[in-house]
């Protein structure tokens, strides 16, 4: 089996070296498709669901993945987020199943890293099978054992959930998967990266030999790799990346600005773009509150969403955020991957990322399907660095944005005068460090 690696073309190490010439400009198959959803073999009850729903030309990613999907053979699908991955496996299994089961036992099983990627399959499941009698439900942490127990006695075809959850059912007995013919693991370096290994394994092995798996991935690490190796048979490997991890459709900007100015930036920013809806990205779960607070006493439709809440609490701020209820969502990267919102068209990452993918998946969030998007980042003068590391791995330069009375410059020191008479002065020696004090270490940054 073949997989590709995530493409990315070489770049200088300097960002001053990079050029818009560099570019990668995606594939073309990635942006345009003629195929339509009438060519592909789909039944009348599908077509009319999508039409209900308004979908009318598939993605590339769903017009390459149905037709070999509805195949029964196994797939690696490598996109980003935001291409229509969730469509491209959910209707090869609603075609598959196209009826209920006799018994109670699920069919199909998709995986989610997240409470609220399982939430979404879940809702996307319904949407399209309207017309039909399958049944759906959701199973993931932070809800009652009890409720979701109930659910899958009364039957369910298909079972989303995160592997946590859907692994304690199994133990407890009230999932059983000897029915299966179907598996699906969505964003599936996602839920490597948070440490689902393990129980995705032991999903995997209670799973009937003869199953059909669908793996959908941003990236292809070794890990994924691996995986794939090991649980999948012969797969169709389709890689619908960029060459670069550009974000086409999304302007992306930074702004450089002392860490203490951050707070007023962000009003300022707000204040000059007026986002339709946007989400603000901070780095940790406190700093996410801190700041829901003080935006609160200037906008009042914003809400904040971490690891740390309820999952009734985290079910009620994605409503109203979905439902545009919420104008403004403060977010730890919990939603930073798989969380389809059509309205968002600003992403303001206030902290810079913990990793360059995490980046990726932040500014992702808008410019979903096509639609244009616009990015910032606050940087400052000490995370020049980690700006450069971005822009290597999209291979794009991010346009440097200024506001009156936020730019941050590092302080010259002032120049010596010339003494009227004699040779310059001696420079002073330097000052001997405390004891166990590093030096500091400055970075040179072009920005």
């Amino acid at each position: 089996m073949t997989v590709f690696a995530p493409g990315c073309a070489l770049v200088e190490e300097s960002r001053l070296e990079l050029s818009a010439e560099n570019s990668s400009p995606a594939e073309a198959s990635v942006h345009a498709s003629t195929t339509k959803f009438t060519e592909l073999g789909l039944s009348e009850v599908t077509l009319a669901a999508l039409a209900k729903v308004a979908y009318e030309t598939p993605s590339p990613v769903q017009a390459g993945i149905i037709p070999v999907a509805m195949t029964g053979r196994d797939v690696l699908g490598q996109a980003r987020t935001g291409t229509g991955k969730t469509a491209a496996f959910a209707i090869p299994i609603l075609e598959r199943l196209n009826e209920p089961g006799r018994g109670h036992k699920p069919r199909a099983l998709v995986l989610a890293p997240t409470r609220e990627l399982a939430v979404q399959v879940r809702d996307e499941m319904h949407r399209l099978a309207d017309g039909t009698k399958l049944r759906a439900i959701a199973v993931y942490g932070g809800k009652p054992l009890k409720s979701q127990i109930d659910r899958l006695q009364k039957g369910a075809d298909i079972v989303i959930g995160t592997p946590g959850r859907v692994l304690d059912h199994l133990g407890r007995g009230t999932l059983v998967l000897d029915q299966l013919e179907v598996i699906v693991l969505d964003e599936a370096d996602r839920m490597l990266d948070i440490g689902f290994r393990p129980d995705i394994e032991k999903i995997l092995r209670r799973c009937p030999a003869n199953r059909q798996t669908l793996l959908l991935s941003a990236t292809v690490a070794p890990g994924v790799e691996r995986l794939a190796r090991r649980y999948m048979t012969d797969p169709e490997v389709m890689d619908f990346s960029p060459k670069g991890k550009s974000l086409d459709t999304i302007e992306q900007r930074y702004f450089t600005v002392e860490d203490v100015k951050k707070y007023d930036l962000l009003m300022a920013l707000l204040k000059r773009e007026e986002p339709a809806q946007a989400i603000i990205f901070a780095r940790t779960k406190r700093g996410v509150d801190k700041l829901h607070r003080k935006i609160s006493r200037r906008y009042p439709e914003v809400a904040c969403i971490h690891g740390d809440m309820q999952q009734n609490v985290r079910d009620r701020v994605m409503k109203q955020f979905r439902a545009g209820e919420a104008k403004l969502l403060v977010a730890t990267d919990v939603v930073g991957r798989g969380i389809d919102v059509s309205g968002i068209s600003h992403i303001i990452n206030y902290d810079m990322p913990q990793s360059s993918d995490d980046y990726v998946h932040r500014v992702g969030r808008t410019g979903r399907m096509g639609r244009e998007g616009i990015a910032f980042t606050f940087v400052t003068p000490e995370q020049g660095n980690e700006l450069t590391r971005i822009e290597m791995l999209i291979n794009k330069l991010l346009a440097r944005d200024e506001i009156d009375g936020f730019q941050a410059v590092a302080q010259a020191a002032p120049p010596q005068e010339a003494a009227a008479d004699g040779p310059p002065p001696e420079p002073e020696p330097p000052k001997p460090k405390p004891p166990g004090q590093r030096a500091r270490r400055r970075h040179r940054r072009g920005l």
